[in-house]
């Protein structure tokens, strides 16, 4: 039995995207993946304005990975894992075609590198059987040859 995944509207994926692109927010998450808290809390350790990380937080509500409750003059926050989920399973099929390529490349680089030390390797050409003697013999000195032109003065 065939089972068809169903791909999340393009326009989620690109909110998620654009929405983890950011230190900021990839932080946050991190943070609220732990326990839910505060806007204050989380802001804190940011070290920006409260309404520059309110900023932060609207791009993340807006890609559903953030949810906010106010609990009388508390707004806290929690994570929202499914847009996560549906972008890792987006990503998954490319995880698969890029581990296959890159599966591919590295038996093709083996048998490359396999090949080259075959090619490598020298042959011994056939020569004249070896003295059995294990003495040396010193080369001759070798005569110069003919002076060769000189220049007229």
């Amino acid at each position: 039995m065939v089972h068809s995944i169903a791909l999340p509207d393009a326009v989620t994926l690109d909110a998620v995207f654009a929405a983890l692109s950011d230190s900021t927010r990839r932080a946050v998450l991190e943070t609220l993946g732990e326990r839910s808290l505060s806007v204050t809390e989380l802001a804190e350790p940011h070290g920006m304005s409260l309404t520059g990380f309110m900023k932060h937080l609207r791009v993340l509500e807006e890609a559903g990975l953030i949810s906010r409750t106010k609990e009388g003059r508390i707004v806290r926050c929690a994570l929202s894992p499914l847009p996560m989920q549906e972008a890792a399973v987006w990503l998954s099929r490319y995880e698969k075609f890029w581990t296959g390529r890159l599966d591919a490349l590295a038996r093709f680089l083996y048998h490359q590198e396999e090949t080259e030390w075959r090619t490598l390797l020298p042959e011994t050409p056939p020569s004249a059987p070896r003295s059995r003697s294990a003495g040396t013999t010193a080369l001759r000195p070798t005569k110069s040859g003919a002076r060769g032109p000189t220049r007229k003065r």
